[in-house]
C-alpha cells in the first residue's frame, strides 16, 4: 500500500468530520505537525475534541484551530500560552479536561495498547479525583483514569521510510510516538523521506505498522518563548 501523500490536503482527505476526535503530537510549539494542522482548518470540520499536551499559540498550531472556534474541547495539560484558549474557555465556550501531563501521556499509551483503563495515585486527593474510581492497593488510595483514543492522530516526526517506520529528534519524541499508536488512522507529515532500509532499525521509534498516511512538509522551527539575557 502507498502510504505517501502529495500534501496535508490529500492526506486528510475522507478522514475529517464534524465531531470527531483528533490527536495532535508535540511539547509546546516542538515536534507539532502544523502542516496537518492547518488542513484540518481548512477542511472545515468542527466540534472537535482535540488531544494534545499544550493549544499552540494563538497563530500557530492548534491555536489556528481555536481562532476559527472548530474545537470544541481540549484534553490537556498545558494551555497557559494561548490567550485565545483563556478568552473562550472563561467565557465559557470552550470544554477543557485538564489531566496532569504523566497521567496524560499514559491515557493515550494505553489506549494505543487497547488498555481501557489504569489506577494512578497522581491526583488523590485533588480536584483531578472527583468522579473517578478509587481503589486501595497495598494501603495505597489510587484513582482509575481512561485510556484514550482518537479517530485520527496527526503526528509530526524527523524521517520515515516508505512504509512508515518513524524517526523521532529530540524533544519531538514527546506526545508523538504513543499518539501514533492511538489513532484509528494516523497521518505523519516529515522533514525527509528515506528509501526502505535507509532507516537503522535500532534506531526506529514508532513501527510501520501504525502509520497509514505520510507526507513531508516545511516545518517553521518557531521559538514559543524567548529569553535572553544582555551580554
Amino acid at each position: 500500500m502507498n502510504k505517501i501523500y502529495p500534501d496535508a490536503k490529500a492526506a486528510l482527505d475522507g478522514l475529517t468530520f464534524d465531531g470527531m476526535t483528533v490527536m495532535a503530537g508535540g511539547f509546546g510549539l516542538c515536534g507539532i505537525p502544523e502542516n496537518l494542522v492547518v488542513a484540518l482548518r481548512d477542511s472545515g470540520a468542527k466540534d472537535i475534541t482535540a488531544v494534545s499536551n499544550n493549544a499552540g499559540v494563538d497563530d500557530f498550531g492548534l491555536g489556528l484551530l481555536l481562532q476559527t472556534r472548530q474545537i470544541k474541547k481540549m484534553v490537556s495539560s498545558y494551555v497557559g500560552e494561548n490567550a485565545t484558549f483563556e478568552k473562550q474557555y472563561l467565557n465559557g465556550e470552550l470544554e477543557l479536561e485538564f489531566n496532569p501531563q504523566g497521567t496524560l501521556a499514559e491515557r493515550i499509551r494505553a489506549g494505543g495498547a487497547g488498555i481501557p483503563g489504569f489506577y494512578t495515585k497522581t491526583g488523590v486527593g485533588t480536584l483531578i479525583a472527583e468522579g473517578k474510581e478509587h481503589k486501595d492497593f497495598n494501603g495505597e488510595t489510587y484513582i482509575m483514569e481512561t485510556g484514550l483514543v482518537a479517530d485520527v492522530s496527526l503526528v509530526k516526526a524527523w524521517k520515515a521510510d516508505k512504509e512508515g517506520n518513524l524517526v523521532y529528534r529530540k524533544t519531538a519524541r514527546n506526545f508523538n510516538p504513543m499518539m501514533a499508536t492511538a489513532g484509528k488512522t494516523t497521518v505523519v507529515e516529515v522533514e525527509e523521506l528515506v528509501e526502505i532500509g535507509d532507516l537503522d532499525p535500532d534506531n526506529i521509534h514508532t513501527a510501520g505498522i501504525f502509520v497509514d498516511r505520510i507526507i513531508v512538509g516545511d516545518h517553521e522551527k518557531r521559538i514559543e518563548k524567548r529569553t535572553t539575557r544582555a551580554a
